[in-house]
């Protein structure tokens, strides 16, 4: 049986991704159904993008089912002077990655499948942490 992950971890996947990705200025880990799980996050209500993000994502697997699409990849919206995509994590999480005008969306792409992956495993909480 797995255990949940503890905060710690999870944080400093969070962290190593935004210091990764030049422009990422907040992440939130959240349930599928709108829990926040952990964030690193200084200048949004983590709560509040954990509701929102569950409920576009949700928006988002209706219409691509309904316009005959695969399995949902990922949820982008883009405004101005943000940007935020909501990646799936398994089958019951979410991450939810802000950036600004400067997110660097190559580096985003090249580092959230190792980030997905890892966060996975915390949450299957069937490794133990090692720092990478």
């Amino acid at each position: 049986m797995s255990s949940p992950p503890t905060h710690e971890p999870v944080i400093e996947v969070l962290t190593a991704l935004r210091a990764n990705v030049m422009g990422l200025t907040e992440t939130v880990l959240s349930t599928v159904d709108g829990l926040a799980v952990a964030s690193d996050a200084e200048s949004v209500h983590p709560d509040s993008v954990a509701a929102l993000c569950a409920a576009a994502h949700g928006l988002a697997l209706r219409l691509a089912h309904e316009v005959g699409g695969g399995p949902l990849r990922e949820v982008v919206t883009r405004s101005a002077g943000r940007s935020i995509v909501i990646e799936t994590v398994g089958d019951r999480a979410l991450l939810t990655v802000v950036g600004d005008d400067g997110l660097d969306l190559v580096a985003l792409r090249r580092e959230l499948h190792r980030t997905v992956e890892r966060l996975e495993e915390l949450l299957r909480g069937d490794t133990p942490h090692d720092g990478t």
